[in-house]
């Protein structure tokens, strides 16, 4: 997941949601391991390929902005592919723990890049395609795990029940290419600091903005109640575009 591109010239420094949440999953994330108490070797990769996915999808919201005359990301040194750039304690680490130690489809989000939209050359229209890229591109990322994946398919992979007993290279371009769906679909929600939510602002009369804006750092609590409270509706949602994605490619 990430934040939608910042207000005026502002960062979105919103820290008070975030403590919150952080308590919340860390907590989350003890019990279930605790009530688990076990890890496989699918987890194991499926989150190491989770953390490329976050930053690949962050990073391009920066690039993009950065093509459409914002150079904001490019000043703070975050279109580098350099994990400890972008990893959110919360997000990139605890959230995604959580999750995978519960069994539900797991997804996470990066530090956002900053972006000022106030220096894009057209802000209103940009921030929708600075917004939106980073869903586009797990997109992209997905398709082309999985078409890679059916150049090199063997009679085994057609076991697709038990994926742990793959090679391991097979293995990683599977996750790579669900890990991208989820996270792709996930940020497609339009309730901010989701991706969606830019398709929103951009649709709001400009006389409306202003509130909205003073709302929006909240909304964060929002989003992981949602995922705290009703992970079956996000698992159903995932199940449809899995089945798109295997569809396409298979």
């Amino acid at each position: 997941m990430t934040m939608s591109p910042a207000v005026g010239r502002s960062r979105l420094n919103h820290y008070g949601p975030w403590v919150v949440g952080g308590g919340a999953a860390l907590a989350a994330a003890i019990y279930e391991i605790a009530k688990h108490h076990s890890i496989n070797r699918v987890d194991v990769v499926y989150f190491l390929v989770l953390v490329p996915t976050i930053i690949l999808h962050e990073v391009s919201h920066g690039f993009v902005a950065y093509l459409c005359g914002d150079d904001t990301a490019k000043r703070a040194r975050r279109l580098s592919l350099n994990p400890f750039r972008h990893v959110d304690p919360v997000g990139t680490v605890l959230l995604p723990i959580v999750l995978i130690a519960s069994g539900h489809a797991a997804f996470g989000w990066a530090k956002p890049v900053p972006v000022d939209i106030g220096g894009l050359r057209r802000p209103r229209n940009q921030a929708v395609l600075v917004g939106l890229v980073g869903p586009a591109t797990n997109f992209i990322l997905a398709l082309a795990a999985g078409f890679l994946l059916r150049g090199i398919i063997s009679p085994y992979l057609f076991d697709y029940v038990d994926p742990s007993k793959w090679p391991l290279g097979d293995l990683i371009l599977l996750l790579f290419g669900e890990v991208n769906v989820f996270v792709g679909i996930f940020n497609l929600i339009p309730i901010p600091p989701l991706d969606g939510s830019a398709v929103v602002e951009r649709l709001l009369p400009q006389s409306m903005l202003a509130s909205y804006y003073r709302i929006r750092p909240f909304t964060m609590l929002i989003v992981l109640g949602f995922v705290f409270l009703a992970p079956g509706a996000l698992d159903g949602l995932f199940n449809h575009g899995l089945t798109y994605w295997s569809d396409i490619v298979f």
